[in-house]
């Protein structure tokens, strides 16, 4: 694999452009193992390899990639992109400009494992899988219950013509149950850890063992069937408190794609729209309350957004986003760094496969935690609704205006948790919606939760980020029952 990173970059160099990168990913591979009612419905085992080589001449970037891992083939796609640099830098005037980095050699960086997943029988995993999914069924009328198991490897070699060199092996997994309760036109859902497959770390097979999903899945299970006799969400602006796993996702959407650099620039639209965010605005928009502080954490242990160094060789880091309201910071790359005026680097380019192009992806974008328990959250709300696990979501193409629904939610009554409420929906605009959040739950309240299927990019990258959060307090939010 070293010997086809060499073979790319002899050939740049030789063509005598003014950078080149390449990057050789095998295997890529994904375990996907899914029950359902008792039965299998996924046993996947999917491996991939591929080839991608990156040049940059005075004005524009080329890229091609293959998936044939032979100096043949690697030799010719470094042509095809050289031929792509020089054609696209024909219409551009103004000359490219990149941060100036130092170079990793020889780095190596490897998910620490106690069990790799890959090495665990299947038959291993389908029965803990059917062994959750069984007590699902607590009720009569949970009429579907489903367990899940994924798994995912990325090794990978790259190097550049500035010297940097490294390898990678990222193992990430995740696990989780839903069940579906039904009664007549009635349909609840109710999942654990969350929803979307579960809770994702980057770890070992120890991590499920320790979700203990057959525990959980019990409660989910009563959870779901209980919510077909509970009221509607009442309609209104109230508090709103949000949980752990839902607040995740809010800072995704809402926060994490807003702050990528190449959307701020105008560089990147696909997939996920630009960003209400203007570039001249960092430093002093004000994002939201003074409770309110984001990093972007690309050196977080078990974070599916950790990792060594990025598809530029730039090293994982800690970068300030929001501090206490005001944005700070962003996610970049080298060029979209440049072209800031900053002198380095976020060291946020990654691509979905050694034959994608690299894009400025989130890492593990995290809302800090503050200072108050749970109890100490809904002290002080007279009337109001707790709400989690995400059951859908839409956002404009600016990432400003946004809509949450969510499996479940709790009345609030004088500072104290009461009955359950369904299909509660709340609604928002980022900057006002983020203004209100007047109280940030302590670190017994966060988690740092995965995100596997983060897309972006046309074609479509998918791309494994993380969210750390807590739980947190929203005064004044739209919120309504839905169907």
């Amino acid at each position: 694999m070293e010997d086809l990173v060499r073979t790319a970059l002899a050939v740049a160099e030789a063509a005598g452009v003014r950078y080149a990168d390449a990057r050789v990913v095998s295997p890529a591979r994904t375990l996907h193992y899914d029950v359902r009612n008792g039965q299998a419905q996924a046993l996947t085992d999917a491996r991939s390899e591929s080839v991608g080589v990156r040049v940059r001449t005075d004005r524009a970037w080329g890229f091609a990639g293959t998936t044939e891992l032979t100096p043949a083939a690697v030799r010719q796609t470094a042509r095809v992109a050289i031929r792509l640099a020089r054609a696209a830098g024909t219409s551009v005037d103004a000359k490219l400009v990149v941060t100036e980095e130092g170079t990793a050699r020889d780095g190596r960086y490897a998910t620490p494992l106690a069990q790799d997943p890959f090495d665990v029988p299947g038959e291993e995993i389908v029965r803990l899988l059917r062994g959750a999914e069984a007590r699902l069924h607590a009720t009569r009328e949970v009429k579907s219950g489903n367990a899940s198991f994924q798994a995912w490897e990325e090794t990978k070699w790259f190097g550049s013509t500035e010297g940097a060199s490294y390898t990678s092996r990222i193992v990430s997994v995740g696990a989780g149950v839903s069940a579906t309760a039904i009664r007549g036109s009635n349909v609840q859902r109710r999942s654990g850890p969350t929803s979307f497959g579960g809770d994702y770390h980057q770890a070992g097979f120890e991590y499920i063992e320790g979700l203990r999903l057959s525990d959980r899945a019990e409660v989910v299970g009563r959870e779901a069937s209980a919510l077909l006799d509970a009221p509607a969400c009442p309609t209104g602006s109230t508090t709103l408190v949000l949980g752990s796993d839902q607040l995740a996702l809010q800072v995704h959407e809402s926060v994490g794609h807003a702050v990528e650099l190449d959307r701020i620039q105008g560089s990147e639209a696909g997939f996920a729209g630009t960003s209400w965010v203007a570039s001249s605005g960092i430093g002093t928009l004000r994002y939201g309350s003074d409770a309110m502080n984001v990093v972007a954490d690309a050196t977080e242990p078990g974070g599916l957004g950790t990792f060594g160094w990025d598809d530029e060789g730039v090293p994982g880091q800690r970068t300030p986003i929001i501090e206490r309201g005001t944005l700070v910071g962003a996610l970049s790359s080298r060029e979209s760094a440049a072209e800031l005026g900053l002198a380095r680097s976020g060291g946020t380019m990654r691509a979905g496969g050694g034959d994608r192009s690299p894009l400025v992806r989130m890492t593990n974008v995290d809302l800090l935690p503050g200072d108050h328990s749970l109890a100490e959250l809904l002290t002080g709300v007279r009337e109001g609704v707790y709400v989690e696990t995400n059951r859908s979501w839409s956002i404009d193409d600016k990432r400003l205006n946004f809509q949450f629904g969510c499996e479940v939610g709790r009345r609030i009554v004088k500072g104290e948790l009461g009955e359950l409420v369904r299909n509660p929906i709340y609604a928002g605009m980022g900057p006002t919606f983020w203004s209100s959040m007047d109280a940030v739950g302590d670190a017994s309240t966060w988690h740092l939760w995965g995100v596997p299927n983060c897309g972006k990019g046309q074609p479509v990258q998918i791309a494994r980020v993380g969210h750390g959060a807590p739980i947190a307090r929203f005064r004044d939010v739209a919120v309504r029952g839905g169907g």
